[in-house]
């Protein structure tokens, strides 16, 4: 008996097969062959695998084939698979079909090597098994349980995963939960917004530079690869890459190496690439303002996140643990809301969705008078939403609607005024807030949430 990890080495090539022995070997893994199909799934039946390698062309099939035996019989073995140089469509139809990840020929021994170390890690956990985190995805609707389930699954693999869904709905956090429950997770997390970063800039935040490879460029710089080596890369809003970047970045994801700005080599590097945007990706690929072998790598699994509309069961615990938190930050007492303040959030579209809820909820909070949130502190502009679901009313009390706000114009004009208002009515009181509150007809709590929110304690 060895505790020695075992794995399972799959091809018809003797060199392939000698290198990738002594490789494992000096890793400390045990090591058993085959050279075609069907001597592989006999040896699957007899021993107990840690890891499969397998080249993808063999004597008596497809290696895809055992990719799909294995994920069918034998769900926690993860598989890596060998594909010829360029021959990236056949590495994507195994990642779909559940491969863990891919490595091509002729093999670069150190990508090999992460590669079967990640694999081991994840070999080890238990299906289904989570660890503890601070990202809650909260929601016990249907549609919010098909999302956990696809990250379970996908967490366990290293295919690009590219998360869709509109703004607002969380697709950070799913990025987040992803690496969280993968082998990456001791690695970093490296968020960056590709909308956010200026063309002329892109190539260096994202590979790095090299001392004196422009005006500027006073020191050797590594970028965004290099701070999530090990770990996970999540480009968020991908759809906002200019064209030229998208034909680099689509090079480092295949040849998973990297080259920096005045570098005169690539370097290797080892990430998982998520990625999302709220555009819809396959459109763009239509109109040439996306590349469609990029669109075909990193959409090699898709996850959508629903909207809050589509899940307005989850909005009862989502107002509570906004609430929650909102009330914490500004050190208030958690107020209570009404039945027909949450009546009027049920039947709401949220455009913004989780988002546009926590905005509200904060401005309901800033607002209501006394322990309650009644309809009026919500501010809701008037929709013609069919509810879902209802609560019984505890009142009649009509709505105040407010006029629809074109978005990024209106927050910062209330937020000048209101901030103008209280400053007058506390020079008024000399700055007594007791005061200051009585003269402006709210509770002295509002203000001192206003004065914290709008810095002005």
């Amino acid at each position: 008996m060895t505790d020695k990890p075992l794995a399972l080495v799959v091809d018809d090539e003797p060199d392939i097969l000698e290198l990738l022995e002594i490789t494992l070997e000096r890793m400390g893994i045990e090591t058993c062959t085959a050279t075609n199909l069907s001597t592989a799934k006999a040896t699957l039946g007899r021993r107990a695998v840690d890891l499969c390698i397998t080249d993808l062309r063999l004597p008596d099939g497809d290696g895809t084939e055992l990719v799909e035996h294995i994920q069918r019989l034998y769900p926690t073995i993860p598989v890596a698979v060998i594909t010829a140089h360029g021959n990236m469509e056949t590495a994507i139809r195994a990642l779909k079909g559940g491969a863990f990840d891919f490595v091509s020929k002729p093999l670069d021994l150190q990508i090999l090597r992460n590669l079967v170390t990640t694999a081991l890690q994840t070999s080890k956990r238990p299906v289904g098994e989570q660890p503890r985190t601070r990202y809650l995805l909260l929601g016990d609707s249907s549609a919010m349980r098909i999302v956990r389930a696809m990250i379970t699954k996908v967490a366990r693999s290293q295919a690009p995963v590219h998360i869709s869904g509109e703004s607002g709905t969380g697709k950070e956090l799913v990025a987040r939960r992803i690496h969280e429950q993968g082998p990456r997770n001791e690695h970093p997390f490296v968020p960056v917004n590709c909308g956010a970063i200026p063309a002329e800039l892109m190539e260096s935040e994202l590979f790095g530079h090299r001392k004196g490879a422009f005006s500027g460029a006073v020191t050797e710089h590594a970028g965004l690869f290099q701070a999530a080596a090990g770990g996970t890369l999540f480009l968020d809003e991908i759809a906002d890459l200019p064209l030229a970047m998208q034909v680099k970045l689509l090079r480092a994801i295949q040849e998973k190496a990297i080259r920096p700005v005045g570098a005169s080599r690539e370097i290797p590097v080892d990430v998982r690439i998520l990625s999302a945007t709220h555009k819809d990706l396959a459109a763009l690929v239509q109109t040439g303002s996306f590349r469609k072998d990029l669109y075909y790598r990193v959409n090699v699994i898709e996850l959508n996140v629903p909207p809050l509309r589509e899940r307005r069961e989850d909005i009862p615990m989502l107002v509570e643990h906004c609430l929650d938190r909102c009330a914490a930050m500004s050190g208030l007492t958690v107020p209570r809301i009404s039945n027909a303040a949450l009546n009027t959030l049920l039947h709401y579209s949220f455009q913004g969705n989780v988002r546009e809820l926590e905005n509200i909820l904060e401005r309901a909070l800033t607002l209501c008078e006394g322990d309650s949130i009644k309809p009026s502190d919500l501010l809701l502009p008037e929709t013609t939403d069919t509810p879902r679901a209802s609560l019984p009313t505890e009142n009649t009390t009509p709505i105040t609607a407010a006029p629809a706000a074109t978005e990024g114009s209106l927050d910062p004009l209330l937020d000048t005024i209101e901030r103008e208002t209280i400053l007058k009515a506390l020079e008024q009181t000399r700055w007594n807030r007791t005061a200051a509150a009585k003269s402006l007809g709210i509770s002295f709590r509002a203000l001192r949430y206003r004065l914290k929110k709008l810095g002005l304690e």
